[in-house]
């Protein structure tokens, strides 16, 4: 070779006295003379060059200069160079381990095919630059090893070097049983060839190292043919109707399966089981360990085959709750535009507005909503409301109330758009009047307890009208306040003097004129009212002062009530003694006996309630006798009914959406959390945190702040909510597929969780990380027979799939991939291409090397031979 490199110059020192001429001719000596190499030595000397410059760095060197992360390995990193030779143009790779402390298992995911295949730690390839990648001819390939190899042996390198070849015949499948007996029988061949060779006496048996991994994958569920409708199921039913039964979903059962249907997060498991590192000296050893059960493999490892839109970090192609409340913050965004909700409607053909080309759904899909919301069963259920401690905050609906299930129904109705949403809602409006006139119950709605003034202000006028409703009917009128007001009469009274709807005697007080037990009448509950009812008269009380402690009529209408039925019932009772019950503030008491009160009362009122033309007095003068029974009642239902239609007929846009948006927000976050999966803690935290993201975003909501500024955070709600949507549906399939092995499902989760979580951010814009999910649990002893029943036997339609090559049947199910790999270790001074020069060390080198992969329809072997000169 006439190029060589500086390590293997010949030079001559001339002079030791000269020190000038000595350097001249050393600088001489090192010189590489290229005059008459051939384009084959300047490639050898050019790939040796780059190999000396890698092998000088090292790993943590070249990692400092930007050697690349190989793809889904997280331990190999890659340098790599170009070399021309000729026409063609070379691209040679360097990998290697970031670290290497002890020795790596043969399954670890972390290594390379390369690497599992020859069982080499680092190594080289050379291959052409060209759209294949691989040396088309043998002659090329050879050239190439050799090339590579005298390089190395010139840098006293020991890299194994690979030349990746097209090979375009195909072999013909033997099968991936008993590859043991192979293995044995091409080493005994290489043996006899050894002794052949040399004088060097083996042993008479061999020991083999053997270890296999199997690899299992569930079979994608058939929904066609579950029990419920197997053979014996549809004995008895037509054909035609077994056609036409409605196809069962995993989610049948879940809180979300009534508005729409998710994809199965999880499309199936892969179970890999491994056999560890064993030793064997005859071939019918290995053959029964070939085919051993899965059941007695050293370790079961269980992975998660997860749906592409599960880790697509595109924003919007999750379809759920989160992708229609997107929509309906487009509405309200689009909700300023007109002042009336009929405008969004009106027939504008012949000008270009946008609204009006915005689809709508056909009258039928509307009638049929409407038969939902108004439907009889619904009507005769009051809703449940869920606990939340951030449900006052969010100032929404209940979500199984009314107007809940509007906002609900209103994000699956058409495209969730303005215009659609404001047809809905006109419709709605419409069954909500024909319900007042024909004094029909509204269903969904609680018609027994108060205003509930935490929730929105639709909600509540809707409660309002419930209960005006109930109340509009003379007969339930009657009938209710009969059951709830009990006279009560005192046979010692005259009978002029009939006492009328007591409650019963006040402890220790007694009238003053007369020496009578005072008694607590029935009262009538104080008025109903909304909280735009309270905002009102909170105003008007502003207005006018409250110099004498009414703000009004309505005070004034209470407190004749509260006299009246006093007066029923103590009817000999003076104004001094209502005072004392009603407002005790107000009696300054001059009694001062121990014990039992004295009679008559000793005291006096107060200077407010002594004044002259004292508005309380001139009220008890005018109030007459009347238990509530007999009165009217405080709440004109007549009134505030028509007033409630009339607010929701002539609610504008931006208040509807506005409400409209906090409901739908709340209740679709209620019935998320109804969803069974495990308790898992991790997924617990994330609901809190969303309701708590949601309380402070929809807080700015109800400030009537400018809908520009809100859209933006309501949008990146949006994005919060979708993650944790994709989260709890996650959880959800991993509970209810492993729920007899709860510890196993619950991490499971955590690596999804972890994997996920750099995505769970707030930003509109795509993130990328990682794109594959390939964590592996380890599964414990006694959850493998749950694990197993994940393979369930395969049905009739799968029977003919089965194919009985591969063995290692799991419940019916053959291994979509069998690897084994099969070792021999010699010592360096008897191997059979040992050096004919006896050595005294011990150290050991894996001679013979055979990697097996097949599939039910494919077969990968590598066959390694080491020597050692």
């Amino acid at each position: 070779m006439a190029s060589t490199s500086s390590k293997h110059a010949k030079h001559r020192r001339i002079g030791e006295d000269d020190d000038e001429e000595e350097e001249a001719e050393e600088e001489l000596g090192r010189f590489d003379d290229f005059t008459i190499a051939s384009s084959w030595e300047r490639f050898i000397s050019e790939i040796e060059a780059i190999c000396r410059q890698w092998l000088a760095d090292g790993s943590k060197i070249l990692m400092q200069k930007g050697a690349e992360t190989v793809p889904s390995f997280e331990n190999l990193y890659m340098v790599k160079r170009e070399l021309k030779h000729g026409k063609r143009v070379y691209c040679m790779e360097y990998h290697f381990r970031k670290s290497a402390k002890g020795k790596y298992s043969y399954w670890d995911d972390d290594t390379h095919s390369t690497q599992l295949s020859f069982g080499v730690d680092e190594f080289l390839i050379i291959a052409p630059l060209s759209a294949s990648g691989v040396v088309l001819d043998d002659p090329e390939s050879t050239k190439l090893l050799s090339s590579v190899a005298i390089a190395l042996s010139n840098c006293a390198s020991n890299w194994p070097a690979f030349v990746p070849v097209h090979d375009p015949s195909r072999k013909a499948y033997i099968g991936i049983q008993n590859m043991g007996t192979v293995f044995t029988r091409r080493f005994e061949a290489d043996r006899i060839g050894s002794q052949v060779l040399s004088s060097t006496d083996f042993p008479a048996k061999v020991k083999v190292n053997f270890s296999m991994k199997l690899t299992y994958r569930t079979p994608e569920h058939d929904y066609d043919h579950e029990e419920t409708l197997d053979s014996e199921a549809t004995e008895s039913i037509p054909e035609s109707e077994v056609a036409s039964q409605p196809r069962k979903q995993w989610d049948d059962d879940c809180p979300w399966a009534e508005w729409y249907s998710a994809e199965d997060p999880i499309k199936g498991f892969e179970l890999t089981t491994i056999w560890g590192e064993k030793m064997f000296e005859e071939s019918f050893e290995m053959a029964e360990v070939e085919n051993a059960s899965s059941f007695d493999a050293d370790s079961w490892l269980l992975q998660p085959v997860v749906s592409p839109y599960m880790v697509d970090d595109s924003i919007g192609k999750f379809v759920g709750f989160a992708s229609q409340l997107h929509l309906l913050v487009n509405a309200f965004e689009s909700s300023a535009e007109a002042q009336f909700l009929e405008d969004f409607v009106a027939d504008n053909s012949g000008q270009d507005n946008s609204k009006s080309s915005v689809a709508v759904p056909p009258p039928s899909v509307i009638d049929r909503v409407m038969k939902d919301l108004f439907n009889d069963e619904a009507g005769n259920s009051n809703y449940v409301e869920a606990e939340n401690k951030y449900g006052r905050a969010l100032k929404g609906a209940p979500s199984d109330s009314l107007f809940a299930q509007f906002c609900l129904h209103a994000l699956w109705f058409g495209n969730c758009n303005i215009r659609a949403i404001a047809v809905l809602w006109i419709d709605f409006v419409r069954e909500i009047r024909w319900c007042w006139e024909e004094s029909e119950r509204l269903p969904r709605m609680k018609t027994t307890s108060s205003i509930d003034l935490s929730a929105c202000v639709i909600h509540q006028k809707l409660q309002m009208l419930a209960i005006c409703i109930e109340r509009k009917k003379p007969l339930n009128r009657k009938k209710d306040t009969d059951d709830a007001h009990k006279e009560k009469t005192s046979n010692s009274m005259a009978p002029d003097k009939i006492r009328k709807g007591s409650a019963g005697a006040v402890p220790s007080m007694m009238l003053i004129n007369t020496f009578q037990e005072m008694h607590a009448p029935y009262t009538q509950d104080a008025p109903l009212m909304t909280e735009d009812m309270h905002e009102e008269r909170l105003h008007a009380a502003e207005a006018f002062g409250n110099a004498v402690g009414l703000s009004g009529q309505l005070e004034r209408d209470i407190l004749s009530s509260d006299m009246s039925a006093f007066k029923a019932a103590n009817p000999d009772a003076a104004f001094e003694d209502f005072i004392r019950w009603h407002s005790p503030g107000d009696w300054v008491s001059e009694d001062k006996s121990d014990g039992n009160p004295a009679w008559p009362p000793k005291g006096r009122l107060s200077q407010r309630m002594s004044e002259h033309g004292n508005m309380w007095r001139k009220i008890w003068n005018d109030a007459p006798a009347l238990p509530v029974s007999e009165q009217k009642s405080l709440l004109d239902s007549v009134r505030e009914g028509e007033k409630v239609v009339h607010y929701l007929e002539t609610l504008r846009p931006q208040q509807l959406l506005e409400q409209m948006v906090c409901t739908a927000f709340k209740s679709s976050a209620d019935i998320l959390n109804k969803t069974t999966y495990g308790g898992f803690k991790l997924m617990k935290t994330k609901m809190d945190q969303l309701y708590a993201t949601m309380a402070s975003t929809l807080r700015s909501l109800q400030g009537k702040s400018d809908t520009s500024d809100l859209a933006g955070d309501l949008k990146r709600l949006c994005q919060v909510f979708e993650h944790i949507e994709k989260l709890l549906i996650f959880a959800a399939s991993v509970h209810r597929k492993l729920i007899d092995a709860p510890r196993l499902a619950q991490s499971i989760f955590t690596d999804y969780f972890n994997y996920y979580l750099p995505k769970m951010g707030t930003s509109l814009e795509s993130i990328c990380y990682e794109k594959e999910f390939t964590t592996k649990e380890k599964v414990g002893m006694l959850e493998r027979e749950a694990v197993s029943s994940l393979f369930r036997p395969p049905t009739a339609n799968q029977s003919w799939r089965k194919v009985l090559s591969m063995g290692n049947l799991l419940n019916g199910h053959e291994p979509v991939q069998r690897e084994i790999v099969f070792s021999v270790l010699e010592k360096l001074s008897n191997g059979h291409y040992s050096s004919p020069t006896p050595l005294s060390t011990d150290e050991q080198i894996e001679t013979h090397r055979m990697y097996i992969s097949g599939t039910s329809n494919d077969l990968w072997v590598a066959l390694s031979v080491t020597s050692w000169d």
